[in-house]
């Protein structure tokens, strides 16, 4: 027997390993390659932000109540938590295939560009900015075609969808914060029932700040990039892909946001044995 010949079995078994290795990345990798994991870093702040926004406005408590309740809702969020709840939900969720493609549109670099405007402005510090820019940029895209691909981007993101899901979110944190400075009993599920009863004019007023976080987020972004971006979304990859995520956080959201009140609760009770 031929050198040849003893050297071509072990070149096969090469390329076979070889193949496996290269088999589809995993939900972590596919969720790093994202910008998800970069976003998902930031949660805690923006929802003691939205908590913070949410009782000034009111101005139903002192600002110092304010900031500590925005500290104690900011404090029972764990991004690491989230995220294995996320990868874990992709692991069962997606295809190989699927999660090869969604890892294949993020090692682009026009989705890198992307990803880096969206993790940039979920920053909280940028949400002031944005709403000061809203009209200017709403005064400059009427009738373009940024404008007109807005519905296509809010049905293949899920984006308005899922920032009424959070709302709600916010607002039982509220509910349930202010239920538990009053010393008054705070049942969840009737807080829940009448803010779900809310949903279609919060969709309109949630629909709006999308649509401004939407100009300003890509703004730096070419039709064309836009348009790629789309056709990422709208893939069946893409959309498997955003339902899952969306759903992993807002279950991940909710959770927290539900015990805020019992703990304030306990720092009420806390307070009044100290004073006692």
């Amino acid at each position: 027997m031929t050198l040849n010949a003893l050297m071509k079995p072990l070149l096969i078994a090469g390329l076979l390993v070889s193949s496996l290795a290269q088999a589809a990345p995993s939900a972590q990798q596919v969720l790093e390659a994202s910008p998800v994991d970069d976003i998902l870093v930031q949660y805690p702040a923006m929802m003691g932000q939205g908590i913070r926004d949410g009782l000034k406005q009111r101005a139903q408590v002192p600002p110092m109540v304010a900031d500590t309740i925005a500290y104690v809702v900011q404090n029972s969020f764990r991004p690491e938590e989230i995220k294995r709840k996320v990868a874990s939900n992709l692991e069962a969720s997606l295809t190989d295939e699927q999660l090869q493609q969604v890892h294949d549109w993020y090692q682009k670099p026009v989705a890198k560009k992307i990803a880096r405007a969206e993790v940039a402005a979920s920053a909280p510090a940028i949400w002031p900015q944005i709403r000061k820019k809203a009209p200017e940029l709403n005064k400059a895209s009427k009738g373009t075609d940024r404008e007109k691909r807005f519905a296509r981007f809010d049905r293949a993101s899920r984006a308005t969808e899922s920032a009424v899901d959070t709302a709600i979110a916010l607002q039982l944190g509220l509910s349930s914060a202010m239920a538990a400075l009053s010393g008054e009993p705070a049942n969840p599920d009737d807080m829940r029932k009448q803010l779900e009863a809310q949903r279609p004019a919060l969709k309109g007023v949630v629909g709006q700040q999308v649509y401004d976080s939407y100009l300003y987020t890509y703004e730096k972004i070419t039709p064309n990039e836009m348009e790629m971006y789309l056709e990422f979304l709208e893939s069946d990859a893409g959309q498997q892909f955003t339902k899952v995520v969306a759903e992993s956080v807002q279950q991940a959201v909710t959770e927290p946001i539900e015990n805020i009140g019992n703990q304030l609760a306990r720092f009420r009770n806390l307070g009044k044995e100290n004073a006692q």
